[in-house]
């Protein structure tokens, strides 16, 4: 079983998840399309889904390339991590923007893991 591609599936998952929350925010709030402000709780789902959005782009390429060089379950655990950051940051966010701090942290932290393990692999090994 490859626990990274799970965790990779699960992150786009997660991103599309947050997707269908901020449309359910849509009509609950009558923000119509293409606005992307109105009713503050529909700007916090939105801000989520647009923030996961821009930590997947560093995300899931980090965690394919770690996986490369790195034991499978290791990587894997350090994504879950994020995955874990992200529904934090989603909870906090939409709770009182000021307290996602958490979440954030324990979305980059794992991240920039995965980057330097990238890195590092690259640098002194072969790919597995």
């Amino acid at each position: 079983m490859n626990y990274v591609h799970i965790v990779a599936v699960l992150a786009i998952l997660q991103f599309f998840a947050f997707g269908i929350q901020v449309g359910r925010a849509r009509g609950t709030y009558g923000i119509k399309a293409p606005a992307t402000s109105g009713h503050e709780l529909f700007e916090r789902a939105f801000r989520v889904h647009m923030n996961t959005l821009e930590q997947l782009v560093a995300f899931l390429p980090a965690l394919l390339i770690a996986s490369l060089y790195w034991p499978n379950g290791i990587v894997a655990g350090i994504g879950v991590v994020y995955l874990i950051g992200r529904i934090l940051y989603r909870r906090s966010y939409m709770a009182d923007p000021a307290r996602r701090a958490l979440g954030f942290l324990l979305t980059v932290l794992p991240t920039f893991v995965l980057l330097a393990a990238s890195l590092l692999g690259a640098v002194s090994r072969h790919a597995a």
